[in-house]
């Protein structure tokens, strides 16, 4: 303990290992192996460790040896001035934290996390949905070719795997710093963590952390280390719960586009909102000039060469007048498809009670929505009674005074978004649902489940303590102030949209043709270029449907990693495609 103690404070005072003493012992020819420059590859990048390395010279050197596509992490670089004056048009200073966890200070969980395991990543399939994860999370993917093999200290990609679909929720990677580079103070470390923005179990980055810091324990190390964003609040709340401690060391990168608002700081576009925010980044990396005129509103304009095209998130110029007003009007939007044969619900506007009465009996549950309306508000579905009915349409006229009564169909949610008439991405959307643990209320589980949503989407997605939230509750038998047992699963909402706490999972691989050609054809009949089609399907490899809606201003960056951004910077610039047709 008297040594544990001695090393934290001489790292804290920045008392890493120097080059000028690396350096000595080099010429000495005195330089143990394990001394040595030590580099290990980590499938997106290499880590340098900086305190092996004998000068600022050699380490600069290997930093800008950096591969296209890849990103080289220096750390533990205890005199980073010397460094960046190697080559200071370069390289730069990385703004992130290094913390540290002593493990004497590590404290287990008081409470279990259920629903999903934590393995190893061995497969291919494995692999494909780890980078796929991380695809989502804008992280670089791993070449699982290139990562320094373990029996020669290379890393470990530990995976969340849910145990109801055995879907990847979760994933990250650690490194035994003792069979790395023979480290005589047994440490490790973790480097990218990510969970799944769709994902709505609790705890599984806690679960991830402790994971790693119990299996080093068990192999015992001493400590463990990572490095996060110095803004980055909610992981250091986790971290600092945790017992993590800051760590005066430094972390030198060399500048490319990937990270380049680390070093450029945030410009104009870092107050758009995620579905302007990735069609803005994918212009960019194309040399495409990008000016914000409204970031609240989302508004921005693209220009290259004498080519100017202005958009509110996805919807630009090259979307008429017309073609909008046809899909913001859903009376237009069922006229206009039922021409051509598309299947659609029965639908009629609401008018007097009688009237409104006959459509219920006739089809013995309704889907009430204001006639112009988006992100699902004023929409409430399986309506049985006339009371409910009632009441739907009064808050549906607070957003339109014209409201639409629909036949309600089952099925799943599925949103398939069209860019050029070409099928772009495909999407189960899901309703907002929480996890019972037997403690809370289910007020408390929503607001917890909503902060979670809010964290991961920017503030996009939340789900509103609202009566149609408290119509779902009744329906179910429960209230917001029961208790729902450990383990119980419960939709909180009919609806599927992801302003109001949905989640995704793509199916873009598995979808039928018959669907793919059903959204074309509403996408041509429309004649819009960029539109997302909601359909309710019995699965998403079947061909039976029912078309709900067609929204004009699809939300791009809720079907990462499909290409959604790169094909509409195609359509509105298709001179910059990597490969043009």
């Amino acid at each position: 303990m008297k040594a544990h103690t001695q090393h934290s404070q001489r790292l804290l005072r920045g008392q890493a290992p120097s080059y000028q003493r690396l350096q000595a012992r080099l010429a000495e020819g005195h330089l143990e192996p394990q001394e040595a420059p030590q580099i290990l590859h980590c499938g997106w990048g290499r880590l340098l460790l900086g305190h092996t390395f004998p000068d600022p010279v050699s380490l600069a050197r290997e930093l800008l040896d950096e591969q296209p596509g890849e990103r080289d992490i220096a750390l533990y670089v205890a005199a980073p001035q010397q460094v960046l004056a190697q080559a200071p048009q370069q390289l730069f200073l990385d703004p992130s934290d290094t913390l540290r966890l002593w493990f004497p200070d590590y404290r287990p969980a008081r409470r279990a996390f259920r629903g999903f395991r934590i393995r190893r990543a061995l497969s291919d399939a494995d692999w494909q949905a780890v980078n796929q994860l991380y695809r989502c999370r804008g992280m670089l993917p791993v070449d699982q070719d290139a990562i320094t093999p373990r029996h020669q200290g290379g890393p470990v990609y530990w995976l969340a795997e849910d145990e109801r679909d055995n879907q990847v929720i979760g994933a990250v990677m650690g490194l035994n710093h003792q069979k790395a580079f023979d480290d005589p103070e047994g440490g490790s470390s973790l480097w990218c963590l990510a969970v799944d923005p769709q994902c709505s179990r609790p705890g599984v980055g806690e679960v991830l952390v402790r994971h790693l810091i119990e299996h080093f324990m068990s192999r015992g190390l001493n400590y463990l280390d990572l490095s996060v964003l110095h803004d980055n609040r909610q992981a250091k709340a986790l971290y600092s719960k945790l017992g993590f401690r800051d760590l005066a060391t430094f972390t030198v990168k060399r500048k490319n586009s990937i990270n380049q608002t680390l070093f450029l700081g945030p410009g104009p576009e870092a107050g758009l909102n995620p579905y302007a925010r990735i069609i803005v980044d994918e212009a960019l990396r194309r040399g495409i000039e990008v000016q914000v005129d409204d970031a609240e509103g989302g508004l921005f304009s693209l220009s290259q060469g004498g080519r100017r095209i202005r958009c509110r998130e996805s919807l630009s110029d090259l979307t008429s007048a017309v073609s909008m007003t046809l899909c913001q009007d859903k009376q237009l939007t069922h006229r206009a498809l039922a021409r051509v044969g598309i299947f659609q619900p029965e639908q009629r506007l609401a008018g007097k009670d009688d009237e409104n009465a006959a459509f219920l009996a006739e089809h013995g549950s309704l889907v009430v929505k204001p006639v112009n309306g988006e992100q699902g508000q004023g929409v409430a579905v399986d309506l049985r009674s006339l009371d409910e009915l009632k009441t739907a349409i009064a808050n549906a006229e607070r957003f339109d005074s014209r409201v639409i009564l629909e036949s309600c169909h089952q099925g799943l949610d599925l949103r398939v978004v069209v860019i050029n008439y070409e099928v772009v991405a495909a999407a189960i959307r899901r309703p907002a649902e929480v996890l019972g643990d037997g403690l809370r209320t289910l007020r408390q589980l929503i607001e917890r489940q909503s902060r979670r949503r809010q964290a991961v989407t920017h503030g996009e997605s939340r789900i509103p303590l609202d009566g149609e939230t408290e119509r779902t509750l009744h329906a179910a038998g429960y209230d917001y102030e029961d208790v729902l047992p450990a383990g119980t699963r419960l939709a909180v909402r009919r609806t599927a949209n992801l302003h109001t706490g949905g989640t995704l999972e793509d199916v873009t691989a598995i979808l039928h043709p018959a669907l793919a050609e059903a959204s074309i054809l509403a996408a041509r009949t429309l004649e819009i270029p960029v539109v997302g089609l909601d359909l309710l399907v019995p699965a998403a490899d079947q061909p039976g449907y029912v078309m709900i809606e067609a929204n004009e201003r699809v939300g791009l960056a809720n079907h990462q990693p499909q290409p959604t951004a790169e094909r509409f910077i195609d359509l509105l610039f298709p001179l910059t495609r990597a490969h043009p047709a």
